[in-house]
């Protein structure tokens, strides 16, 4: 029986419903009591189809772990419990093996998690896909760039401690294979205002605080800053510290990402300069100062602050003031120039701050782009992730709000549409009837604020460009006139004209029925954020500026390319960006993440019902239950609808061998589900009814129990056969070693009886044979004594005849013989050591023995001598022989030979052929050297020493010249007559040549040595070897050297030095060398 495959499935161990489709029944109430039960369980993610709703639980989880990456990789989306990697593996798997380009739509308020949400699918695919160097370059500067925006980018809201304060989306590029090739991002509205004004409870974005707590004091110093939040105007000092948060090492991870992602130091520095000086510009204060015409003038107060911001910046402090107190005005030909008052002056400090941080922000994403974009030019394929700022209601609603309301006005109308359309297509791709569902469409609030010629946003465009004096409430008034009717629009006007009485709308306000509530915004500030205007006289400031990235920023302040064209509102900027964004949406596969803040207090295991509900309904949640059960409630392939359910069936279990479709068909109709509740597409089996799918799981779990029962009886069967088979198997076994066992004791015992029986049987005969032989040889000793005592009558009675004739003589030979054998005898034991050397002799017992004693004593000497001369080595003989000739020579005669006896003779103590020094020399004597050792040679001008190498080969005696190694001097050996020397304790000798020969040109030698003794027996030696003439060995304390055509006497006297121990030589005259000896 071939083993069952099991497989985890959503429905298993299932804590609520992990999917709401199956929600039974769909109520509101049961919607959000199914999402605090899986909440309170740590379930905060629920599945509506394909749709993930993930609830903010507030803490770390143990559910992203790389275990629970690899439990999702390449599984079915329904397999497994509900998980945003379910989610982000099927997106991916999509791109990769079906060719679908895929984009992941994350929504939900602000404070739900969307960002997190993000990160959560990044780091997925960053995980599940290729490996490699390339690769994983790639895959850390994608996720790298997210800690570089989120610095930039968000900051901390009453409703979230790290909030997106832009919208971005992100298109990663992969190859065909599935790798990461690079990425695009765009980025949506960064809220620009947040820079020079927070609401309570707020702070400004974050990388204002993480600089001035995690920078040096050296890095501060050259940014010019301080690390005291209060210092700075544009920081709000209530929210500066966030529990939670470590601005200093957030600061150090932004370093490190913007290295990763490949920004070089000199860019790193240029963008903390920005920001810098975007900091500093807060704390620019103006003062009012009249001129003569009456006007008013605004005058910097404290120009410290403006002179730090030039140093930074590189500008030209008098440039940058004239800007804050001047606004130069271009119309055709002319040229206005008015003055600022104090009010202008703040307005055009914080126009510029906005603008300068708003650009910076832009200059980032660009920067990112060209180091995560792809390299190649292959086809590729795309994963889309969108992360935008949620939908926002707050006490003051603004511009801001409005627009971001927009964009999540456009995405829930593109989630709605497309939610449909991928039904819709299912449905007719399965062969399946589909059926209308009523729903509520928000278009009609998108044309509210978007249609060219009545909407909000063309409104605000054209109040902005119209001439004369335009105002918030001007605009205000255009809307009344041409919204007052639109069902989703209302004003304190609008509301009159109704008859209607509204006192919670104030006159400057009107409010929109959105689709995730109704929102009042303020009117105040409208007209001057969607205008964003940026005076002439600041950009062309910043053009003028030396630091190449402030620049860069401000392009239109180049002279040379002024355009008096007024440029494009904030309102169609955003509004033609969002057009762009749900295009491209449009054109990808979509998967829905749908984020739900379950508190406001941002706290854990706190689920606010009402607030939930409030997100439940504006994120139409319960709308799009109904839609993907509008038809039927389920869907599954029939492969694993047949595998899950086929024990319901005695046809289809255990082994179903047909079509998978039509085993389910045979398991619908056992079980007699009514036709209406069901229907068979193509792929799939679509269940009208979750009443249905939970009555087969219940039937499944009931016959789950029964098969659970009978596995357990077979298994408790098996098991009890098993063990006695075992212990059978077991009893045979302990038998079989038993029986082994008492036969081996057995065995033993016989044994060890049969050994004692044997043992006594042989002691017995042993004994027996003794008694014989002791016997025997008794026997034979008596014989013997007899014979001995019968021998020795016979011999004395013939002895009694001759003794009278021998007795003297044979007593003396007798004793003479017991005497020698004796003495043979004691030497032998008193023998000496065999070390010649040693002079111990035994003493001679017997005067007659005395010439013998001699002889005995000279013949041991010659013998163990001999004995200790066969242990040398020939080069040891060589080494004594040497030795004796020494000894011959110089013994007694010479005062240094005692010295030399425990010297060994070296002959080489010059290494020539080694030292690289000598190589020249070495080349020059191709003979082999006896003797290599510096001498000094004696001067006889002033009896200075000179250095020389004194060489003796087998032939020839070579002076040559330590330094150079080159040869002076080469005499044959049958040139050299005599050698002379002192007798005293000196290493002075005189080599004396022949007359007649070549080298006697200039005389004989006078030499100094500290191995005298070696080198006259090597000389001595070699010359009887070579010539066979003995050599004349002259020793004398005075004696005559040839020198040239001279004859010199060298004398040796005894006498203290200076020197201490060592000889000196002192010319007396022309014709006397004294030589001192100590």
């Amino acid at each position: 029986m071939a083993k069952m495959e099991v497989k985890t499935s959503l429905l298993d161990d299932m804590i609520g419903v992990g999917d709401m489709v199956l929600l039974e029944p769909l109520t509101e109430d049961s919607f959000i009591n199914n999402l605090k039960k899986r909440f309170d369980h740590n379930e905060v993610y629920t599945y509506i189809g394909s749709v993930v709703i993930s609830i903010n639980p507030y803490r770390s989880l143990p559910i992203y772990t790389p275990e629970k990456v690899e439990e999702y990789r390449n599984r079915n989306f329904y397999e497994l419990s509900p998980h945003i990697f379910a989610l982000s593996d099927e997106a991916y798997r999509s791109l990769r093996d079906q060719d679908k380009d895929q984009c992941i739509l994350i929504t939900g308020e602000s404070g739900a998690g969307k960002t997190e949400a993000s990160k959560l699918v990044m780091s997925y695919v960053a995980a599940v896909c290729g490996k490699g160097a390339e690769v994983n370059q790639v895959k850390e500067q994608l996720l790298q760039s997210n800690p570089v925006l989120e610095a930039f980018g968000n900051a901390k809201t009453v409703r979230n401690d790290n909030s997106s304060r832009f919208g971005k989306y992100m298109d990663i590029e992969f190859d065909f294979k599935g790798d990461p090739l690079g990425g695009v991002i765009s980025n949506y509205l960064l809220e620009k205002s947040r820079v020079v004004k927070q609401p309570r409870g707020e702070r400004n974005f974050h990388i204002f605080y993480q600089i001035l707590s995690g920078a040096s004091e050296d890095f501060l110093c050259k940014l010019k800053l301080e690390r005291d939040f209060s210092r700075y105007n544009y920081l709000g000092l209530d929210s500066a510290k966030v529990n939670g948060v470590d601005d200093a090492a957030n600061f150090r991870t932004v370093r490190n990402a913007m290295q990763i992602v490949g920004f070089m130091d000199h860019e790193t520095q240029s963008v903390f300069e920005v920001v810098a000086a975007v900091l500093k510009l807060g704390n620019i204060e103006f003062k009012p100062e009249s001129r003569v015409n009456g006007l008013d003038e605004s005058k910097i107060k404290d120009k410290n602050e403006l002179k730090e911001i030039c140093e930074l910046t590189g500008i030209d402090q008098s440039v940058l003031e004239r800007a804050f107190s001047f606004r130069t005005v271009e119309a055709k030909q002319e040229k206005v120039s008015t003055t600022l008052n104090v009010a202008q002056a703040y307005y055009a400090r914080d126009a510029l701050a906005k603008n300068l941080y708003s650009r910076l922000f832009s200059w980032l994403v660009t920067r990112i782009n060209e180091s995560i974009k792809a390299q190649t030019k292959v086809r590729k394929k795309v994963m889309g992730v969108l992360d935008i700022y949620g939908f926002e209601i707050f006490e003051d609603n603004s511009f801001e709000q409005f627009i971001i309301n927009y964009c999540n006005e456009k995405l829930q109308q593109i989630f709605i549409e497309l939610t449909l359309k991928e039904e819709q297509e299912e449905y007719i791709r399965e062969g399946i009837e589909w059926t209308h569902i009523e729903y509520f469409n928000n278009a009609i609030i998108c044309d509210l604020i978007e249609n060219n010629q009545t909407g909000i946003l063309a409104m605000l465009d054209e109040e902005c460009l119209r001439p004369g004096t335009v105002t918030d409430d001007t605009f205000l008034e255009k809307l009344n006139q041409v919204c007052a009717t639109h069902q989703h629009f209302e004003s304190r006007m609008s509301k009159c004209s109704r008859f209607l009485n509204d006192t919670s709308l104030p006159h400057s306000c009107f409010r929109i029925q959105h689709y995730a509530g109704k929102v009042m915004y303020q009117v105040e500030g409208f007209v001057d954020k969607n205008n964003d205007l940026l005076y002439r006289d600041l950009s062309q400031a910043m053009w003028k500026a030396s630091h190449s990235l402030i620049k860069a920023l401000f392009p239109e302040g180049n002279p040379a390319k002024i355009n008096l064209k007024r440029p494009p509102t904030a309102g169609s900027q955003f509004k033609a960006s969002v057009a762009t964004l749900m295009k491209n949406l449009q054109t990808k596969n979509p998967n829905y993440i749908r984020c739900i803040k379950p508190n406001d207090k941002k706290a854990a295991h706190i689920f606010n019902d009402a607030l939930v509900c409030h997100q439940i309904r504006y994120l139409g949640l319960l709308e799009n239950v109904r839609v993907r059960r509008a038809g039927y409630a389920f869907k599954q392939a029939y492969e694993p609808c047949l595998e899950r359910y086929k024990m319901l069936c005695k046809q289809t279990w255990p082994h179903w061998r047909g079509p998978a479709r039509a085993g389910v068909e045979v398991l619908f109709n056992e079980l007699e589900i009514p036709e209406e509740e069901f229907s068979f597409g193509r792929s799939k089996i679509f269940i009208r009814n979750p009443r249905t799918l939970f009555k087969l799981e219940d039937l499944r779990k009931q016959r789950l129990e029964d098969l659970a029962t009978l596995i357990e009886k077979i298994y408790r069967g098996w098991k009890c056969r098993t063990r006695f088979l075992l212990m059978k198997k077991s009893q045979i076994v302990i038998a079989s070693w038993y029986r082994r066992y008492a036969q081996q004791k057995k065995y033993q015992k016989i044994k060890s009886s049969a050994i004692i029986v044997q043992s006594y049987i042989r002691g017995w005969k042993a004994r027996k044979l003794l008694r014989e032989l002791k016997h025997q040889k008794r026997c034979n000793e008596a014989a013997t004594i007899i014979a001995a005592y019968w021998h020795g009558t016979q011999v004395r009675r013939e002895y009694r005849k001759f003794f009278r004739a021998n007795a003297g003589r044979k007593i003396y030979e007798f004793t003479l013989q017991r005497l020698m054998q004796k003495y043979f005898l004691e030497m032998k034991n008193k023998m000496p050591s065999l070390s010649p050397i040693d002079k111990n002799w035994p003493a001679r017992p017997y005067l007659f023995l005395d010439s013998t004693h001699k002889e005995l004593k000279r013949i041991f000497h010659l013998w163990r001598c001999k004995k200790y001369r066969d242990q040398f080595t020939d080069q040891q003989k060589l080494i004594y022989e040497e030795k004796l000739e020494a000894s011959e020579l110089f013994k007694d005669k010479k005062a240094l030979y005692p010295a030399s006896v425990g010297q060994p003779f070296q002959g080489a103590y010059l290494e020539i052929s080694k030292n690289p020094k000598y190589k020249k020399l070495k080349d020059a004597v191709d003979e082999k050297i006896i003797i290599a050792e510096v001498v000094n040679k004696i001067n006889r001008a002033n009896g200075k020493a000179t250095s020389r190498i004194f060489l003796l080969t087998k032939n020839n005696v070579l002076l040559a010249d330590q330094k150079s190694g080159n040869i002076k001097s080469e005499v044959p050996l049958g040139d050299v007559t005599k050698v002379s020397m002192s007798s005293q304790n000196d290493g002075f000798f005189a080599v004396h040549l022949k007359e007649s020969s070549e080298a006697a040109g200039k005389g004989d030698f006078l030499l100094s040595s500290d191995h005298l003794i070696e080198m006259a027996t090597k000389l001595y030696r070699t010359t009887l070897s070579q010539t066979k003439q003995k050599l004349n060995i002259e020793i004398s304390d005075e004696f005559l050297v040839q020198f040239r055509q001279d004859k010199v006497c060298v004398k040796f006297i005894q006498g203290s030095q200076k020197n201490g121990s060592i000889p000196t030589c002192k010319r007396k005259n022309n014709r006397l060398l004294e030589v001192a000896v100590p």
